[in-house]
């Protein structure tokens, strides 16, 4: 091979780079363009979700599941204190202890009424379990 054989060759492998890093950065800024889709479902349906198929509480069917959170967000609206509303879930629902409780107020404002975390976090501050009696 003479020089003008390997210049060529060698100009040829260049611009087989620059044209590959030119694909790759025009790719990467056309990635970096398109906007990223996040999905979530609907809360009620994520709620129905969270204690009917991960926690299976006793509600007969998803409309009277997510009636129930509602019922506890309007609890808390009205500022009733977290023992009370603890207290209620317990009577109402089965599993009936404490954590299962928890949960269930807890996703319902959470999920359902998520601008009164603060109003149900300051009502349950204090709160204390009863102690179980042997």
């Amino acid at each position: 091979m003479n020089r003008d054989e390997v210049e060529v060759k060698i100009w040829t492998c260049f611009r087989a780079l620059a044209i590959t890093a030119a694909a790759v950065v025009a790719g990467s800024v056309t990635l970096a363009l398109v906007p990223l889709a996040y999905a979530a479902p609907a809360p009620e349906v994520e709620y129905v979700y969270d204690v009917m198929v991960r926690r299976h509480y006793n509600f007969a069917d998803p409309t009277e599941a997510v009636k129930y959170g509602y019922g506890i967000c309007d609890k808390v609206g009205r500022g009733e204190g977290y023992a009370q509303v603890i207290g209620d879930v317990k009577n109402d629902v089965f599993p009936n202890d404490d954590f299962a409780a928890n949960y269930l107020i807890s996703y319902a404002v959470d999920l359902l009424c998520p601008g009164l975390i603060w109003q149900l976090r300051n009502s349950s501050a204090y709160y204390a379990p009863p102690v179980p009696t042997a």
